[in-house]
């Protein structure tokens, strides 16, 4: 099933998110500035992009790997998460894990986003949960 994502551009540098191959579950987003991250630090970086979700979905914002591998830029809050009702711009927070300072440049792909449905469920508190095989195992509970 296909939904439409109404996208607005409020900078006159901003581009439309962008897939790049037919079957990618990502849609690139770009920047509208340019600005250094120094190493071990983060910044807001702005697309210059407006947008108005379908019902009962939401965005998340994930890294793109390959600045992940080659330059160690990801997204700090990863995944974001972008709300239905949100309306503001969108804006990325890119932190540099990486050794040297990284320059953002304009038009640069700097993260991706996934469109995905929100479940609404109903909270039932209760006294008692099922068991499972996992039971109360945490982290590491299933091997190295």
């Amino acid at each position: 099933m296909e939904y439409n994502l109404k996208i607005k551009l409020i900078h006159n540098e901003a581009r439309l998110p962008y897939r790049a191959n037919p079957g990618d579950a990502g849609l690139d987003l770009f920047s509208v500035e340019e600005k250094v991250i120094k190493s071990g630090e983060s910044a807001l970086i702005a697309t210059g992009i407006q947008m108005e979700l379908p019902t009962g979905t939401e965005a998340q914002v994930r890294p793109r790997s390959g600045l992940a591998l080659k330059h160690s830029i990801t997204v700090l809050n990863s995944p974001g998460t972008i709300d239905e009702g949100y309306r503001g711009e969108i804006n990325v927070i890119l932190i540099n894990h990486g050794k040297e300072d990284f320059k953002v440049e304009k038009q640069m792909r700097i993260a991706q986003m996934v469109i995905a449905p929100v479940l609404k469920v109903n909270l039932v508190q209760t006294e008692e949960l099922s068991d499972t095989i996992r039971d109360k195992g945490g982290f590491g509970s299933s091997g190295d």
